[in-house]
């Protein structure tokens, strides 16, 4: 199979506002030890894809530190691999705004690459997919474009998806809406694109020529009774992190064994940067209900409904329920937490009370002392 990817690494990140600060969503912690590219480049290894190129667009020094050389994804190669795409590649003079713009900046790169195809995805979708029965459907159904869709539903006018779409009998898209928000079920795109490496080639020209820079608006929507644009559903479970809400209802999810299996269970394994860490220590004290718990850390206290990353330490005394603690996060002696998303490196004095709320949840920046 000749097939590249490209991953999107920044898009969304303007929806998660402070824990996307000095980060791309890309590297953004998720589940007590991944980072989210790793399930999208997980997903392209799986289906047998050795070249990936990452386009990059700001604060991407924390997402080059968790890929290296791709290792662990087995992308450390002489022919093929891993690349970093940064801003600026093209001699363009300023970043781009959308993803048009981001892959004319990449088109050295596919122009370069030697594939039939190419695979987008974003990184904001947890699933695990088989992106060769993908190929398998573009192939037999002659798309220009293929579009990967999910059945979800728009709860309110708040949950805006970038992408819905209606299908003909044979899975043709014939109409395409961008940015909707009406309640209701829906096929909604997963922000996953297959296309001929010539044929986007071709488009990028095209949009380049006449100042287009919206993918959804100008190649999908724009284009669908021009070109053969085919829908692939997925019908497995996936987590959508579009804003803070949801990326802390993904990790909470985590915790029903149902989700677990359908993201961990149902395809390949999800390969992320590996840091040895001794066990997890637990106290003579210690109480642990329905939590994911990383290696390294020290649980004196009680933890319930909580997903903690390596290295975090719960002191005696300490209540922590319903939130998430990143990497080398310090709860000091009777503290209690409730709906808290802490930053990496977090400490919190002995003796505090910080309450969020199930809708809007406190998020404490990295770094912080409380």
């Amino acid at each position: 199979m000749k097939m590249m990817g490209i991953i999107f690494s920044n898009i969304y990140d303007e929806h998660l506002g402070e824990i996307t600060k000095e980060r791309t969503l890309a590297s953004l912690p998720f589940g007590g030890r991944y980072r989210l590219i790793d399930f999208p480049l997980s997903n392209m290894v799986n289906s047998g894809i050795t070249n990936v190129g990452v386009i990059t667009k700001s604060n991407y020094q924390s997402l080059m530190d968790h890929l290296g050389k791709g290792a662990e994804w087995d992308l450390d190669r002489k022919i093929d691999g891993l690349f970093i795409l940064p801003p600026f590649g093209t001699g363009q003079k300023s970043v781009y705004k959308d993803k048009i713009e981001a892959l004319w900046g990449a088109k050295r790169f596919l122009e370069r690459s030697d594939e039939e195809y190419v695979l987008m995805t974003d990184s904001n979708i947890i699933c695990s997919i088989d992106y060769s029965e993908v190929l398998k459907s573009h192939r037999e159904t002659g798309a220009d474009i293929t579009v990967v869709v999910r059945k979800e539903t728009i709860e309110n006018k708040s949950d805006v998806k970038n992408l819905v779409v209606s299908c003909d009998e044979e899975g043709r898209i014939v109409d395409a809406l961008v940015n909707f928000n009406r309640p209701g079920t829906y096929l909604c795109g997963m922000g996953m694109y297959l296309f001929r490496r010539d044929k986007l080639l071709d488009l990028l020209d095209e949009a380049h020529s006449y100042n287009r820079l919206d993918f959804e608006r100008d190649l999908i929507q724009e284009k669908k009774n021009t070109l053969r644009i085919m829908r692939y559903e997925h019908t497995k479970g996936a987590l959508r992190i579009d804003s803070v809400r949801r990326y802390f209802d993904a990790n909470m999810a985590l915790l029903q064994k149902e989700t677990r299996d359908e993201i961990f269970s149902s395809g390949g394994d999800v390969y992320t940067k590996i840091r040895d860490e001794i066990p997890t220590v637990y106290g003579k004290k210690a109480k642990l209900v329905n939590s994911l718990v990383a290696d390294g850390c020290r649980i004196e206290g009680e933890v319930e409904n909580s997903i903690l990353f390596r290295g975090v330490m719960v002191a005696e005394g300490a209540v922590v329920k319903n939130s998430i603690l990143m990497q080398d996060t310090h709860v000091g002696k009777n503290v209690e937490l409730e709906y808290i998303i802490a930053d990496k490196e977090v400490e919190i004095t002995d003796g505090r009370l910080l309450v969020g709320a199930p809708q809007n949840q406190m998020i404490i920046s990295k770094g912080k002392i409380v």
